[in-house]
């Protein structure tokens, strides 16, 4: 664990994985109107991460701040050199607070010391502040075509950043 700011960045324990399922779903819902499938979809990442976890190659992040959790993030291997960031998710009251793009520098370096040679990411355009740490974290958009995410007709987007 280490202390950082206002928050805490820590790895994931029991009862993680089931906040982040509810709280992606909860939000998913009231900012981008997101049906249920939406928790599956979580939920079915974080299954997978779960079952196959290799600690040397992939991590999840859990923030805390006053002990009660208000973020994570997941970079999980998707070939030998390729990593995929996952799940990105900031609370709104902790939003604003540089949380999003500690986060995302906390998967850059892993990446970098895991061996990987890339990172890749999946959005959409309707996560504007998630965008934009990307793109500033040096990521760039790679592709983007229209899609119906869970109920919601968006541009699903493609970023890749070269490590």
């Amino acid at each position: 664990m280490r202390k950082t700011r206002s928050y805490l960045l820590r790895r994931h324990k029991p009862g993680d994985m089931g906040w982040l399922v509810y709280r992606h779903g909860v939000i998913g819902w009231n900012e981008h109107g997101f049906d249920e499938r939406f928790e599956v979809f979580v939920a079915s990442i974080i299954s997978k991460f779960i079952q196959h976890h290799d600690p040397r190659r992939e991590r999840c992040w859990i923030v805390e701040m006053q002990k009660e959790v208000v973020g994570c993030v997941f970079l999980v291997k998707k070939s030998e050199t390729i990593a995929q960031l996952r799940l990105l998710l900031i609370e709104p009251k902790a939003r604003g607070l540089g949380i999003g793009a500690h986060l995302v520098k906390e998967c850059v370096g892993f990446a970098r010391r895991a061996g990987y040679r890339k990172i890749v990411l999946g959005t959409d355009n309707a996560a504007v502040a998630a965008r934009h740490i990307y793109q500033k974290a040096g990521f760039r958009l790679i592709s983007h075509k229209p899609h119906n995410f869970f109920g919601q007709d968006l541009i699903e987007e493609r970023w890749q950043l070269t490590l």
